[in-house]
């Protein structure tokens, strides 16, 4: 059975999303699994499509980096899927785990990926770095403390914490910590 799986790192990528289910679709998958989360968020629909394959099925995914986030990850999953004699096969890298060279080129791809990512990380921050150093960054703005008169007056006024929160469009959480600073 070809079970295919779907993912996109959130839902303001409709076009992508659709657009992986259609082709899983045409390339005969019987059943797909799909969700819309960040590849570092537990994903249970990738979790529930490794659980549901079967010895002889194939995990098909149109690109590598919707299934896995790091090498070590990918590893993990080709590892349940052989286990379970399941292969897995990447659309876009005409890709299948069913033969020694589709084996080796994942490994590669997937240690070339993790290391793309981590340059990325780096330049980010050293970016970030320079900039505090110039004085151009300072982080990201409290919102929640630039709205502490707004906060007080409803309270002043009667309204529970949640209803201030709704209101004035902060968290819970944050209106408490504006009531915390006022009473140290």
């Amino acid at each position: 059975m070809l079970v295919g799986y779907a993912r996109t790192s959130t839902r303001d990528q409709a076009a992508g999303f659709e657009a992986q289910r259609v082709e899983l679709k045409k390339l005969g998958c019987e059943k797909i699994f799909s969700e819309q989360v960040s590849a570092v968020s537990k994903r249970d629909a990738l979790e529930d499509a490794l659980e549901f394959v079967r010895e002889g099925d194939a995990l098909i995914v149109t690109k590598l980096d919707r299934l896995a986030r790091s090498i070590i990850h990918l590893n993990e999953i080709v590892d349940k899927l052989q286990q379970k004699k399941v292969a897995l096969k990447i659309v876009n890298l005409n890709l299948d785990t069913e033969t020694a060279t589709g084996k080796l080129m994942l490994n590669l791809l997937g240690s070339i990926g993790q290391f793309e990512r981590e340059m990325m990380k780096e330049r980010q921050k050293d970016g970030i770095d320079k900039a505090k150093a110039d004085g151009k960054y300072v982080g990201r703005q409290k919102t929640a403390l630039a709205k502490t008169d707004n906060v007080l007056d409803l309270r002043s006024k009667g309204f529970g914490a949640t209803d201030i929160a709704e209101r004035v469009g902060i968290s819970v959480a944050s209106v408490y910590r504006i009531f915390r600073m006022q009473t140290n």
